[in-house]
Parts: C-alpha cells; structure tokens; sequence
C-alpha cells in the first residue's frame, strides 16, 4: 500500500532551469512510503555494511553521532516529478562509513527497517555523493521523512535515498530492489528522466 501527500503542484521546469525535465517546484516535503512508517527508536538503530565475503561492520547510534558530521545543501527529485530545491541535512558521508570496508564488488543493496530495498552502485555512494542523514532543515529527521535515519543520494531519483536504512549489503552484480522490481528505472537519474524501464 502506497502512502500520499499534498505537494503535487507547483510550477513546471520552464519557470526555473535548475529542475530536471518533467519536474514541478514544490516548497513541501511530499511524504511518500511503500508502506506504513516503522518504529524505530535510536536505543535500537544499527547502521551495518556487510562485504560480499560476509564481514560486516556495525554503528550504534553513539558511535555513528561520534563519527564527522557534514553539512549537506542540495536539491531533490522525486519519480512522482515534484523536486524541492535548497534542502538543507546533516549526516555522515558514505566516504567515511567506507573508510575500513574492504570490498572488490561494484553494487549495494540498501536495506530499511520495515523491509524496504534499493540497489545503487557503489560509485554512486563515494566520492562525497551519499550520506547517512539524520537531520533536516535543522530539525532531528521525522519519522515519516525517515527518521531516524536515511540514505541520502542527491544526484538520483530519491526513491534511491531509502527511508529508515539500516544497511547495506555489497552485491557483485546490479540485482533490483523493490521499485525496480515493480517497474522503476535501475539507475534512476533525473537529468535523464530514468523513471521506468
């Protein structure tokens, strides 16, 4: 069951040319989920990546909040063509989460509490590309925006950012998670309009 919100209007991408064709402006944050919204309270939060050898290694919350903080302003894209420019998070780069992960494959699969996966290449997460987000617009991230904390991968539809991760798993080959098992492109870039197969 999909989850809705107002946030659909807006201006189309004639009115600003920083938008990704087919996209609308919008000044909400339009929440929309797989299905409901998991508990998941930071006394239990684990973030972990798992090699393709199986070593994984694991952050609670303290030793994730211990690690560098970076500030994060950038755009996103929705699949569903609204886009919300200027967002402002706080989060851990992938770049340092990844820091003593060795590992030879080229593909993840992100996991999130409530079961939900997506696959984005591992170039696509380093590099200062990717982050784990904890925070938004100064405020701790809502649950119903993935708090406590989310994949955050600008340059990509952000079906890609999943809510409430909990992980990732390197994978050797692009295997799709659940929207691109349902129909949605596996790359997902907005400049491209990679929305569906």
């Amino acid at each position: 069951m999909s989850i809705f919100t107002r946030g659909f209007s807006g201006r189309g991408r004639d009115d600003n040319p920083a938008l990704p064709p087919g996209q609308y402006l919008t000044e909400d944050f339009p929440v929309l989920s797989a299905g409901p919204t998991p508990t998941v309270d930071k006394a239990d939060w684990e973030f972990t990546i798992t090699t393709e050898t199986g070593e994984t290694h694991r952050w609670n919350w303290e030793q994730f909040m211990a690690l560098k903080i970076d500030q994060v302003d950038t755009d996103i894209h929705c699949v569903t063509r609204w886009s919300k420019l200027g967002t402002s998070w706080r989060g851990v780069s992938l770049d340092t989460l990844f820091a003593d992960v060795e590992t030879s494959a080229g593909y993840t699969m992100a996991h999130s509490y409530g079961g939900y996966t997506t696959n984005v290449p591992l170039d696509d997460l380093l590099d200062g590309k990717a982050w784990i987000a904890f925070e938004f617009d100064g405020e701790d991230l809502d649950p119903e925006h993935g708090g406590p904390a989310r994949l955050l991968v600008p340059h990509l539809y952000f079906w890609k950012s999943a809510k409430w991760v909990r992980g990732l798993t390197m994978m050797e080959n692009d295997d799709p998670g659940f929207w691109e098992q349902n129909g949605y492109h596996t790359y997902g870039d907005p400049w491209q309009e990679q929305r569906y197969w």
